[in-house]
């Protein structure tokens, strides 16, 4: 995996330097992750103009990348546990002979960016911007390979709860015990706060679980993630607590499921995000439903649960194939409850068998 690493790197020093930047200073964990295969915690990495160094505060035994360097990847120790490693950076840059640094403005606080400018003040500072995070976007075969072994952890555990008996049971207790499961299934842990809304507070997007009991004749809505070798997916779904819905809720529930299918269709190299969002939203908005949707109806992921691509009616640009997104809509209706489906699907070429779906319970309405 080493060579993958370093090839990221190499793209992204390129990139840089045809805009006239001689070093790099990456300090977002997440994309130091995706350049050199760990983040150890207060860690920032330098490409260029000499060699590329993860600076990074003195190494515990359960920090990840201890030890020896990494192919043409450096390691070098702060001096003092409190440290900061992109300070340092910038200070060895500066050392080596960089005139212009690249650094991720958008992940700099005031303080730490006037710490660089302190540090090194003949360096000038130009904005990375997003560069790493767009390179992030697509996902070879090992990133997709994590976020299916994501995917099934959760559909795990998320089945093993609709077996178990839920009526009187708190939304936090049933939240707690997903999170447990994706543990024993083999997931670094959840991917986000798993969320569990029951009777009114179900189809909530975000709805932190709360100690309301699931009585019969609710909704049901489960959205939780894994996290696996750093990256993360996420599944939710909307059950009937009784022996059979009501027909309000069933009407409810086709309406949601139609416009998530929607978007999930929608899912071909070359379309545009507004119209993945535009096609689900529709939907909704054909039956007057479209203002509870939400500023979105999916996004990215992968090393972080919320990532690009965003799949909103104002964001630009068009999907490529391999890369992994959610189609999630929701409907909630104030007092009574709600619907929120939620896969996780890689986009695919037609001639390929279309959107990969990722988490594959079950999107039938079930009755538990």
């Amino acid at each position: 995996m080493s060579e993958v690493f370093a090839a990221r790197r190499t793209r992204l020093r390129e990139q840089c330097a045809a805009v006239g930047s001689t070093a790099v200073l990456v300090s977002h964990p997440a994309n130091v992750r995706y350049l050199c295969g760990g983040s150890p915690t207060g860690a920032a990495l330098l490409l260029g103009p000499t060699d590329d160094v993860l600076v990074r505060p003195p190494a515990t035994a359960a920090d990840p990348m201890v030890g020896a360097p990494i192919d043409d990847l450096r390691v070098q120790e702060l001096g003092a546990p409190h440290g900061d490693a992109a300070v340092a950076a910038a200070d060895l840059a500066a050392t080596a002979g960089a005139g212009r640094l690249a650094v991720e403005e958008h992940h700099l606080t005031v303080a730490r960016h006037r710490a660089l400018r302190s540090i090194a003040p003949r360096l000038e500072l130009t904005d990375l911007a997003g560069a790493v995070e767009q390179q992030r976007i697509v996902k070879d075969d090992d990133e997709i390979s994590a976020l299916r072994i994501a995917a099934e952890i959760a559909d795990q555990a998320l089945g093993e709860l609709l077996e178990s008996i839920l009526v009187g049971r708190t939304e936090r207790h049933l939240a707690l015990e997903l999170e447990r499961r994706l543990v024993d299934h083999g997931a670094d842990g959840p991917a986000f706060a798993t969320s569990v809304g029951a009777g009114p507070h179900s189809g909530r997007s975000g709805h932190v679980p709360t100690d309301r009991r699931v009585e019969e004749g609710d909704f049901l809505t489960v959205c939780l993630g894994a996290g696996y070798r750093g990256y993360r997916c996420e599944v939710g779904r909307t059950f009937v607590i009784g022996t059979s819905p009501a027909d309000w809720q069933i009407e409810l529930y086709d309406l949601v499921f139609a416009a998530q299918r929607a978007g999930r269709e929608a899912l071909t190299p070359g379309t545009a995000y507004c119209e993945v969002d535009r096609v689900t939203r529709q939907v909704l908005a054909a039956a007057g439903r479209e203002e509870t949707l939400g500023a979105r109806v999916g996004h990215g992921v992968g090393l972080e649960n919320d990532e690009d691509p965003r799949l909103a009616p104002g964001a630009m640009g068009k999907l490529d194939a391999c890369v992994p997104v959610t189609v999630e809509p929701g409907v909630h209706l104030p007092g009574r409850g709600g619907v929120r489906i939620d896969d996780t699907l890689v986009v695919r070429p037609e001639a390929d068998g279309g959107p990969e779906l990722l988490t594959i319970t079950t999107k039938e309405l079930l009755a538990l």
